[in-house]
């Protein structure tokens, strides 16, 4: 059975012809659902899970604005994009709208053209932002499918990679850069797919040829993410290739030293050890937050660039907030 790739739109409205006249235009393209009130509209827009909402302002007992405050505040709609669609021609009008979270305005009587072209490019805009996020979902479970060879549940890489979005913006990155941290991030230690189970998993001290196996995942993990003209696999690749560098150039693989570390090095490194220190892995328990952040104070200007480590504890309330937030499944059956 074929499934309908169609877009579903949800038009309220109290007025029956604005109904019939937006269902002309749109019946061909989409999926339409009707509401002639508020409490209709509501009631659809949980049920159906609209792609979009054509919302009228001006109607009995509950007007537009009232009900995309109650969508806007609700999680299972709080990202449907709304586009007003109103005899309300008043600039005071269009601000309020705006801030209540709409995406556009439509004015009455419509343009069917005007109509097609904005549902169009909202659904767009939604397509994209799918496409956002589905890349970040792979992209994590590439990262958790080197972590399940020594972490059993993989949220390592989603709390490091948030870890390492929350240091980024603390040290001046544009929303947009630390965005791509968060989405290259989790493909740190992906190279350990190529490291034998035997070293990976070992509850003991590994053998200096052990040692030196292991030390070669960073570059299987670069040479698995390959070369790119993309910035986010870019600097995923720097990423897997530097983040075990130590400020004192003690590191591997390259012994770089400083600020010849690249910075996302530096930052995956605080989010990547802190974030192991206080997690139970099979050969250790995990550490208490202070003991952890007591090493990270030890290791500046050794192991880790020591202002980094500075930015890190200023936004330490944010980092455990992500922590509570992917907890590790041993830590919810505990709660």
């Amino acid at each position: 059975m074929i499934q309908n790739t169609k877009a579903k739109v949800l038009i309220i409205d109290d007025e029956p012809t604005n109904l019939q006249i937006l269902n002309e235009i749109l019946k061909n393209d989409y999926i339409l659902f009707f509401a002639k009130d508020a409490e209709k509209g509501w009631e659809l827009a949980n049920r159906e899970s609209p792609d979009l909402i054509l919302l009228d302002v001006m109607m009995p007992e509950v007007t537009g604005y009232e009900l995309i405050q109650r969508l806007k505040e609700n999680p299972s709609t709080k990202y449907i994009p709304v586009i007003f669609v109103t005899a309300l021609t008043d600039v005071g009008d269009e601000e309020k709208g705006f801030k209540l979270g709409a995406v556009d305005y439509i004015t009455k009587p419509v343009s069917p053209s005007i109509v097609k072209a904005r549902v169009k490019t909202h659904l767009s805009l939604v397509d994209s932002e799918e496409v956002k996020i589905t890349r970040l979902q792979i992209i994590q479970r590439l990262g958790m499918a080197s972590e399940y060879k020594d972490n059993e549940t993989g949220m390592h890489v989603i709390r490091m990679s948030h870890y390492s979005k929350t240091l980024a913006l603390a040290i001046g990155y544009s929303e947009e850069g630390a965005e791509e941290i968060l989405n290259a991030a989790p493909m740190h230690d992906v190279g350990k797919i190529g490291i034998p189970d035997s070293i990976i998993q070992k509850p003991g001290k590994l053998t200096e040829e052990e040692w030196q196996i292991m030390k070669r995942h960073p570059q299987i993990g670069a040479e698995i993410i390959g070369d790119h003209h993309s910035s986010l696999l870019k600097l995923a690749k720097s990423i897997a290739l530097t983040h075990h560098e130590k400020f004192d150039g003690t590191g591997y693989p390259y012994q770089l030293k400083g600020e010849n570390i690249p910075l996302e090095g530096r930052i995956i490194a605080i989010a990547d050890v802190f974030d192991a220190l206080t997690t139970v892995r099979p050969y250790k328990k995990a550490w208490e937050v202070e003991d952890a952040l007591a090493f990270l104070q030890k290791e500046a200007g050794t192991h880790f660039d020591p202002q980094l480590v500075k930015e890190f504890l200023k936004v330490l309330p944010k980092v455990l907030e992500i922590k509570a937030e992917w907890p590790e499944e041993i830590e919810k059956l505990k709660n």
